[in-house]
């Protein structure tokens, strides 16, 4: 069986509430061996430690602020999740969900500013790596980002849909990768053509920000864990490569950045 691991996976949310476990057990079948699970806020930074304590070695949590969670009370909100990155159990596996995100509205954008540079300063100093939401905000993190250039320990810029020169700009900084979800399979989408003439395999994870973005044939439906091998089928078919090799690819990625050993999965 091709086994692979989802980065990105929101299985704490009230979506999953009614079948978390089966979700969890469709997602072994399908040749998931691990599910990294990012927080947007303070409760869900809480929620993902206690789910991930109960399921060892399947089950990675991170810990972070969302753009879009990013309030008046983002300081007091940082203050506490940072007392979790001392205090965790289990290990964390990076921190994020964190960046910039200003599709909707930039009415805290000073404040997000902030939130995502300290929290890159966290990832500096626990040398834990990033886990980057951004979108219509590239040239504000890429600035950011170049201020710690030299002691980043790395990361996923998730969930990306941009072209070769976006691809470059995010590739410039060393120990960076990009994840690569549902939306490979989309009609409209151009990432079959891109990703194989600006991103070498060995800068891919695969990812499914489930409950959101299911791939095609799963399309309007919850995504979950288990779908991910539809994107890992169309990616080996864009690569011109075996999935088996996808999947060993990324697998060894995925222990590369977040600094696991493989045979942990």
């Amino acid at each position: 069986m091709i086994e692979f691991i989802d980065t990105h996976c929101h299985l704490d949310g009230e979506e999953f509430d009614d079948d978390r476990e089966a979700v969890m057990s469709r997602a072994r079948e399908a040749g998931c061996s691990a599910v990294f699970l990012p927080a947007i806020d303070l409760p869900s930074s809480k929620r993902i430690l206690q789910l991930c304590q109960q399921y060892p070695g399947f089950l990675f949590p991170m810990v972070g602020l969302h753009p879009e969670e990013v309030r008046d009370d983002w300081q007091q909100q940082l203050a506490a999740i940072k007392t979790l990155i001392t205090s965790h159990l289990p290990p964390l596996t990076s921190i994020g969900e964190v960046g910039l995100d200003f599709y909707w509205s930039r009415e805290f954008e000073e404040q997000q500013l902030m939130a995502f540079e300290e929290q890159v300063r966290w990832s500096v100093q626990t040398r834990l790596p990033l886990m980057i939401h951004c979108r219509k905000a590239q040239n504000e993190m890429v600035h950011i980002l170049k201020r710690y250039a030299a002691d980043l320990p790395g990361g996923v810029f998730h969930c990306f849909t941009g072209n070769e020169k976006e691809a470059a700009e995010l590739l410039q900084f060393d120990g960076f990768v990009l994840g690569i979800g549902g939306v490979l399979t989309f009609k409209k989408s151009h990432l079959p053509e891109v990703l194989p003439q600006a991103v070498p395999l060995s800068r891919i994870v695969l990812e499914t920000d489930a409950p959101y973005m299911a791939p095609v044939p799963h399309r309007g439906q919850r995504n979950e864990p288990a779908f991910i091998l539809n994107v890992l089928q169309l990616l080996a078919q864009a690569y011109g490569v075996e999935p088996a090799e996808v999947s060993a690819v990324t697998n060894a990625t995925v222990a590369r950045v977040f600094g696991i050993k493989e045979k942990k999965y």
